[in-house]
């Protein structure tokens, strides 16, 4: 399979990926999905050794094999590491080591760049440029400049040649995926053809940093009538799909507590706001920031919170918005039936599901809750334990869900870490509770009552003419049922193929035999080498045909 990414590149690539699975001990993983194989056609032979992993974890060992494949294989980790619907806890937490801090491009390299970019050099765009970097990371670094009216800034400059490199990696995951779910059975319950198609599109959203303002600037409107959230104003003349200009932002990393007690912050109270900003963010805005560790929250010494960094970003609508709200409010309440139903509306169509056993399950989970105040009740573990038994029962997140777990366990961490009593059940209640009445007040249900009566009106206006139309196609003879059964259809390719061996072998024995006659009925003469000559070419296809024969029994027994 992996000869039809058999150019020279990809067959680089396809090494270098093998080289560092085998070096962190999966050697078996490169012979079971094939790449040993099609390395060897190529002429390139494995001959490598195993790294010293005695003493790591399959989690360390796989962090540390995305790490050294670079920074697509870097992404694909960290978007992994919100997978908490198909990872257990020691690989998220594991994955969510995973950094993408390498060493900056020197300048000389982005320079030419950022002219194109911006339309003039730097220096004269800018009253004052930094060229060196401020940080850097897999897909970008940040350089420091200031207005001519003195307004610091700071531009995020994607590296040079980055996107060409991300395609080519991406063109091998997505073809890795499909070798993957189909020849490693064990593996296919991870999902990897979806978890890729995830990653592909949140990594190509990243590569634009002109959708990254736009997320800004939409987060910012939402926020508009709050003053005590900052977003950084977007300095949309420069801006464009390689280069991200904003105002910079001076302040007190999220994770800086001795930083926080410094400036005399209320620690509780930016506890509460924080969690604030994000609820109203998934259960009013409907679009999150799905990555908000420390690092992409700021404190200000007003007591203001300032959000940075909007490349990953969760959208809930409507619909899913409200059976967030009462999944979170079953688990809060004590209704298990709320839970189980929620669940079983995620779950796709081509899982399968023993409801009585799930439903068994969750009716545990949320008994061992019951009678507790709700201060007591921690929303981490409870999601935790409920994302645990979605990998039990095989049932795989919507990619934004998966986001947005992710984000509340990130948020209650900060939350405690910030205020150790902090109690983010309680601070999402009113929230969950808004949410649940919204779907049944008068005007949404005016809303959803209308949108009903208009498709059920334009599917009975459409009715006689889609009546009629089938009955003229079946009264012309042209109305036809297919069913197509796989199964029957992989017998069918194998009857085929065997037929065709067969017939081919039929052939060579008539050929041997038709030969055989005439090369003993050669005596001489110039008509007799003529003869001869037909007898050879038989013998000749005979033997083409037999080796033909050989070779697609080879094949079919490989398959």
């Amino acid at each position: 399979m992996w000869e039809t990414l058999a150019t020279v590149r990809d067959l680089g690539r396809i090494q270098e990926i093998a080289s560092v699975l085998v070096r962190y001990g999966f050697g078996d993983v490169v012979q079971r999905i094939g790449m040993a194989g099609a390395l060897e056609r190529a002429g390139r032979l494995l001959h490598l050794h195993a790294a010293d992993t005695a003493r790591m974890t399959q989690p360390e060992r796989v962090r540390h094999a995305l790490q050294d494949l670079g920074p697509t294989f870097v992404k694909l980790g960290q978007i992994l590491a919100t997978r908490v619907d198909l990872l257990p806890p020691d690989w998220i937490e594991e994955l969510g080591r995973l950094q993408s801090q390498v060493p900056p491009v020197p300048y000389a390299a982005i320079h030419a760049q950022l002219i194109e970019d911006l339309g003039e050099a730097p220096d004269t765009a800018f009253a004052r440029f930094e060229p060196e970097p401020i940080a850097a990371a897999s897909l970008a670094q940040a350089h420091l400049a200031w207005l001519h009216d003195g307004t610091p800034v700071v531009l995020k400059v994607r590296r040079p040649g980055i996107r060409e490199i991300v395609e080519a990696d991406l063109r091998l995951l997505a073809r890795l995926a499909e070798i993957v779910e189909s020849q490693a059975p064990d593996l296919r319950r991870y999902r990897p053809v979806e978890v890729v198609r995830q990653f592909d599109a949140s990594l190509r959203s990243e590569l634009d940093f002109a959708a990254e303002c736009r997320n800004a600037e939409r987060i910012a409107a939402n926020f508009a009538d709050d003053p005590a959230v900052l977003v950084p104003r977007v300095h949309w003349q420069w801006t464009c799909e390689r280069l991200n200009v904003q105002d910079r932002v001076v302040g007190i990393p999220g994770g800086d507590l001795a930083g926080i007690e410094a400036a005399g912050l209320d620690r509780h109270a930016l506890a509460l706001a924080g969690s604030a900003i994000v609820m109203k963010m998934v259960f009013e805005d409907g679009l999150f920031h799905a990555d908000p560790h420390p690092g992409n929250l700021f404190f200000l010494p007003d007591g203001r919170i300032a959000l940075i960094d909007f490349g990953m970003v969760g959208r809930v609508l409507p619909e899913l918005r409200y059976q967030v709200a009462r999944l979170l409010h079953g688990l809060v309440s004590q209704q298990p039936q709320s839970v189980c139903d929620v669940l079983l509306d995620w779950t796709t169509s081509d899982a399968e599901v023993d409801e009585g056993r799930l439903q068994n399950e969750i009716d545990s989970f949320v008994d061992q809750y019951r009678g507790l105040p709700l201060r007591d009740l921690r929303m981490g573990a409870m999601l935790a334990d409920i994302t645990g038994l979605l990998r039990r029962h095989g049932l795989m997140l919507p990619p934004d869900l998966a986001l947005l777990i992710k984000a509340f366990l990130t948020l209650e961490g900060l939350g405690r870490q910030l205020d150790p009593g902090f109690d983010m059940t309680s601070t999402a209640q009113p929230w969950l509770e808004r949410v649940m009445l919204q779907r049944y007040s008068p005007r949404a249900l005016a809303r959803r009552g209308q949108r009903t009566l208009s498709s059920t009106i334009d599917l009975l206006a459409d009715l006689p003419r889609d009546l009629r139309r089938l009955l003229q196609t079946a009264r012309r003879g042209r109305l036809r049922a297919q069913i197509e059964v796989t199964s029957l259809k992989s017998f069918g390719d194998q009857v085929n193929a065997a037929a065709n061996r067969l017939t081919v072998g039929v052939v060579t024995a008539a050929l041997i035999i038709g030969s055989s006659i005439v090369m003993n009925s050669v005596s001489g003469g110039a008509t007799h080498r003529w003869l001869m000559a037909l007898g050879v070419l038989g013998f000749v296809g005979a033997g083409l045909s037999g080796v033909w024969i050989l070779l697609s029994i080879w094949r079919s027994g490989r398959k």
